[in-house]
């Protein structure tokens, strides 16, 4: 079991920078890969960035350069740093894990726990 709790998000210029954190806890919360995704009004939910369990880290095309994520693996918490963000950018943003190696195999057979989101607004 795994238990994720986003915090960070809010409203930002475009432009600007934000950065989001996901807490993780419960019993197998150090051994799952994870990742950030995220869903706009009207839009399916995407992936963002992923961390696989050996440090491994993935970035959709649309984010990459701009956003970067990591893991303070003493506090068990992710990171997503977001740079340079634009209107395309404002979703609800969400921490998933996997109890799978690698976020691509995660994303392959469905992550298995999931943050109950945070909220990301861009304005100009």
């Amino acid at each position: 079991q795994v238990h994720l709790v986003e915090s960070g998000g809010g409203s930002v210029q475009a432009g600007g920078s934000l950065r989001l954190s996901c807490e993780a806890s419960g019993p197998h919360a150090r051994s799952v890969s994870m990742g950030w995704f995220r869903q706009a009004p009207g839009k399916e939910r995407e992936w963002v960035a992923g961390l696989d369990v050996d440090g491994v880290t993935t970035y959709a095309d649309s984010v990459k350069e701009r956003f970067a994520i990591s893991k303070d693996a003493a506090k068990n918490i992710l990171y997503l740093q977001m740079e340079r963000l634009k209107s395309d950018d404002a979703a609800m943003y969400y921490c998933a894990a996997a109890m799978m190696r690698t976020v691509r195999a995660g994303r392959a057979y469905g992550m298995d726990y999931w943050g109950k989101g945070t909220l990301v607004t861009i304005f100009s």
